[in-house]
């Protein structure tokens, strides 16, 4: 199974990638480096990746999931809550292909502020 470990400043996640297009597609791509944007406990950013919304997208996803936002050519990862989560669940802006997983501590994310520096590189 393919590892990618995305870095931005003392943060560093390493995930697991899926066998999807998308995840194919991203990997291809790396290495990435971009900026970092947040929206409630959401980080995503945009990354040179097109790739179509996959049948099984979904907006509420789990801790450790790592989403692909089609349509914004972004990857996002949610962490907690956002301002349209009802209750606890972690809802992103929009339905995204899940293309890794990450066993490691999400909350971590909450130190990043927008305008940081994100990678993404190959663990393999």
């Amino acid at each position: 199974m393919k590892k990618i470990k995305i870095t931005s400043g003392p943060v560093e996640l390493v995930a697991m990638l899926l066998d999807t297009p998308t995840a194919s597609a991203i990997y291809d791509k790396l290495p990435i480096e971009s900026r970092t944007q947040t929206w409630g406990e959401e980080v995503y950013f945009e990354v040179p990746v097109q790739a179509a919304r996959e049948a099984n997208a979904r907006d509420v996803v789990e801790a450790g999931e790592i989403a692909f936002w089609a349509e914004g050519n972004c990857v996002a990862i949610g962490f907690g809550r956002t301002p349209i989560s009802l209750g606890n669940e972690i809802r992103l802006a929009a339905k995204t292909n899940i293309w890794a997983l990450t066993r490691d501590d999400v909350k971590k994310l909450a130190t990043i502020r927008p305008g940081q520096k994100i990678t993404i590189v190959k663990l393999d």
